[in-house]
């Protein structure tokens, strides 16, 4: 059984593009502590989405959220996702 190794994706909208990835390794603890730090940092910033997922391996997470690695996860670069943040 592979162990589940925790990431953290911090994902700019704005940019259309990640701009921090940690890995954790299996320091569920640590991760979740970062996780929250990111929140924090970033709450007042509707273009950032901070995501802590847990895989066996960075190249799964690059599979199973291939949308934060090729950028179609960024506003506009979907008509279905039109619509989704409004900003003040």
């Amino acid at each position: 059984m592979a162990v589940l190794r925790h990431f953290l994706l911090v994902f700019d909208h704005n940019k259309g593009a990640l701009i921090d990835i940690q890995e954790f390794g299996s320091d569920g603890d640590r991760a979740v502590a970062a996780y929250a730090e990111r929140e924090r940092q970033y709450q007042d910033n509707d273009a950032i989405e901070i995501v802590l997922i847990g895989s066996d391996s960075l190249e799964t997470v690059r599979i199973t959220h291939a949308n934060y690695f090729d950028g179609s996860a960024a506003i506009g670069a979907s008509p279905y996702l039109a619509g989704l943040f409004i900003r003040s």
